[in-house]
């Protein structure tokens, strides 16, 4: 059964505007990506490899490689300041398919704006769009700005992974 599309574009208030990526905002994207370890990481964790991570989903995503998912990009004036790489996913619980913010950042510069929000508000209408009625993503510990921001908009915490090297 084919699932509706998204409307183009969610225009959440003025002056920011998300759309659809197109291949031109793949440098925006790939750039922006390098904020995702711009607080204080795991201390097994290195900027680089998140950096790197993040890079290849993006890339894998406008080669279309990742069917079913959807870049949006946040803009001000025609300008991007911020963008969300959205997927879905299934429960483990359940085995309900949800939709997932898999990587959601904003421009240093624009922080503030409401790129966050505005990119949260399109990412809960693109999963509306797909008749899904759970949006999930995962934060680090560390990123207290980002978890602000998620709980603002309704985000619960729901389980934490803990991590061992042996």
């Amino acid at each position: 059964m084919a699932r509706p599309e998204p409307e183009p574009e969610a225009a959440i208030s003025s002056p920011i505007r998300v759309r659809p990526a197109r291949a031109s905002d793949r440098a925006f994207v790939r750039e922006t990506a390098q904020r995702l370890a711009d607080f204080e990481l795991p201390a097994w964790r290195g900027a680089a490899e998140i950096v790197a991570g993040e890079g290849r989903t993006i890339d894998a995503y406008f080669r279309g490689e990742i069917p079913g998912s959807e870049v949006l990009v946040a803009e001000v004036g025609g300008e991007p300041v911020g963008f969300a790489f959205l997927e879905t996913g299934r429960d483990y619980f359940t085995r309900l398919e949800h939709a997932h913010v898999g990587i959601l950042a904003v421009a240093a510069a624009s922080e503030g704006l409401g790129a966050g929000q505005a990119l949260i508000a399109a990412a809960e209408a693109w999963t509306r769009a797909r008749g899904l009625s759970v949006l999930t993503l995962n934060v680090f510990d560390g990123n207290a700005r980002a978890r602000r921001l998620y709980e603002r908009a309704g985000f619960e915490a729901e389980t934490l992974r803990y991590r061992k090297s042996v």
